[in-house]
């Protein structure tokens, strides 16, 4: 399997240095930037495997960054917060980041952040997900298509197409590989993030209402994925595999 590259995005050249030397010794490629600028000189060279953009920079912070990707890109994004500052968490999830992780953290615990992103990126999720035995090649629900190997998701009945993210995809995915299941919010929570839910974090509700934004669903009259009080939730259309 080759290395992965990743990028540092952060403009505290101290925290860049140690990221970049604990990543290496890890196995992986790493890349860094102080400011926007220098990110986009560098996505321009190569496209990493995965993106950590520290929200707090000076020029374009982080999230006018993270919008500049997503037009283009669906790399994976982690964003570096800080610790108190929830809003900054929920907004980075909102314009289409897939992870968040807050500031100051212990290099083990990103370690293992940016393995589980980087795991549910892949075509055939893991942790737990009760996949059919081989992947199918797309898998039809209503009037949507979901492309396995793309990830791209087609309207049927207006021809439209767009590119989900890691999280959007690892989400959907879960969903229709147990539809008529309830699933609980640590379950989705293992199966988006690589780790259970934090007390009321909001992080799931973000991106669970990103995905039904994406699917055309009403949270009061849903077609696809209803709310079970207290329970969690459960995708209810019929789901069909294509495997040819």
């Amino acid at each position: 399997m080759s290395m992965k590259t990743i990028l540092v995005v952060d403009d505290d050249a101290e925290i860049r240095e140690l990221l970049q030397e604990y990543l290496m010794k890890a196995g992986y490629i790493v890349m860094t930037a102080e400011d926007g600028i220098t990110m986009k000189n560098q996505l321009e060279q190569q496209m990493p495997d995965l993106i950590l953009l520290d929200v707090m920079m000076p020029g374009d912070d982080g999230f006018t960054l993270c919008q500049f990707v997503r037009k283009s890109s669906e790399v994976p994004i982690m964003m570096l917060t800080a610790a108190s500052d929830e809003m900054d968490q929920i907004l980075g999830l909102e314009i289409g980041a897939d992870d968040y992780i807050a500031k100051p953290f212990s290099p083990r615990q990103l370690l293992a952040r940016i393995k589980a992103l980087l795991r549910r990126t892949r075509p055939v999720a893991e942790d737990g997900i009760q996949q059919p035995t081989t992947l199918p090649r797309s898998i039809r629900f209503g009037h949507w298509r979901l492309e396995t190997l793309s990830h791209r998701l087609f309207n049927l009945q207006t021809e439209e197409d767009f590119e989900l993210t890691g999280g959007d995809f690892s989400m959907l995915m879960l969903f229709l590989s147990r539809p008529n299941e309830v699933l609980d919010r640590d379950t989705i929570s293992n199966a988006t993030r690589g780790r259970e839910a934090l007390p009321f974090e909001r992080g799931i509700d973000v991106q669970l209402s990103r995905l039904r934004q994406r699917l055309g669903d009403s949270g009061k009259q849903p077609k696809f994925i209803k709310t079970m009080r207290g329970n969690g939730y459960i995708f209810t259309a019929p789901v069909s595999y294509e495997h040819e």
